[in-house]
């Protein structure tokens, strides 16, 4: 009965049916009218509140607990937005001055005959929505700058053979490789590093990109699959 009425209301030609869209419009979306003196001050208590309570949650909570699932030197770690999802077996390696997002995930490949192992150098910044999954061994060394949404592929979850996939099998450790970003380089927003890839010292790879093969130091790339547009002078 419910289902026909609102049915009704929804493609009825008549008055009343208009009559009563418009009131389901107001009754399902009320306004309150903007105090703007109260309303304001109202926001900044929000914002303090909001500020106080991130602050206090990470330097006594989330902080604590990565440092407790990390080993290095993890000093002035700074870590924003919570506490970053780890799955898998994982051995994980903090340096100094690192800057992360708690929307981030690492993940540890469960067919390795070894613990895979993730290690992040001194005055690294992993930005929001990041995902590592670790087939072997990732490594960021120093001063590298990752942005949002980068995913760094170092295993694919499946193996290429249909029916293993259906069966459920593991991915094969030939698809499983190594991902090294040299120090210094920068990853824009939404690239994909596929397993086996070096990112050379200093290069930049453009939003976007998949990187599928090595990128020379100093380089710039970008495209799908990733080619390098520009060369930098050393040290730029």
């Amino acid at each position: 009965m419910l289902i026909q009425l609102k049915q009704w209301v929804k493609t009825n030609d008549s008055g009343l049916a208009a009559f009563c869209r418009t009131l389901a419009k107001y009754l399902l979306n009320p306004q309150f009218p903007e105090l703007p003196g109260f309303h304001v001050l109202l926001y900044t208590l929000h914002k303090t509140i909001f500020w106080l309570w991130h602050n206090i949650s990470r330097v006594l909570y989330f902080t604590p607990i990565l440092k407790s699932q990390a080993k290095g030197s993890k000093k002035n770690l700074y870590l924003y937005s919570g506490l970053p999802l780890i799955l898998g077996p994982l051995e994980i390696t903090l340096g100094d001055n690192v800057r992360m997002s708690g929307v981030t995930t690492f993940s540890g490949r469960a067919a390795s005959k070894h613990t895979p192992q993730l290690i992040i150098g001194n005055n690294v910044d992993v930005g929001w929505q990041n995902t590592f999954a670790v087939g072997g061994k990732i490594v960021l060394e120093n001063d590298v700058r990752l942005a949002g949404r980068v995913f760094l592929a170092g295993y694919p979850g499946h193996p290429v053979d249909n029916v293993d996939r259906a069966l459920g099998l593991a991915d094969l450790d030939s698809q499983v490789g190594d991902i090294v970003i040299k120090q210094g380089a920068w990853l824009g927003t939404g690239v994909t590093v596929l397993a086996g890839v070096t990112i050379g010292q200093g290069a930049i790879v453009g939003a976007g990109s998949v990187v599928t093969k090595d990128v020379p130091a100093f380089a710039i790339a970008a495209g799908n699959p990733a080619k390098v547009v520009k060369q930098l002078p050393q040290g730029e």
